[in-house]
């Protein structure tokens, strides 16, 4: 047997263990996890929240989100707590 015909079986045996895999869980059934647009907005709306939509500078965005990510916690979450701090002064 030549070094071809074994790369070539052991390529077709990859070709078939990725077949056999499956679909990723974003693409399978955990994608049908995520709420669509209609769904989120009526969760949203049985939680209290209202979209607010404002234009800040880039940078005090890029501030809020390395902020929000080394708190570990939503930009949602991080901006309204900032309001409420600023509200209370």
């Amino acid at each position: 047997m030549k070094i071809t015909d074994l790369y070539k079986n052991e390529g077709t045996k990859i070709n078939e263990q990725l077949k056999k895999a499956g679909a990723p869980g974003r693409f399978g059934a955990g994608a049908a996890a995520v709420p669509d647009r209609r769904e989120q907005r009526k969760l949203d709306q049985a939680a209290g929240l209202i979209p607010f939509a404002v234009k800040l500078n880039s940078e005090l965005v890029k501030e809020i989100q390395a902020l929000a990510q080394s708190r570990n916690v939503s930009v949602n979450a991080l901006v309204g707590e900032l309001l409420k701090k600023g509200l209370k002064r």
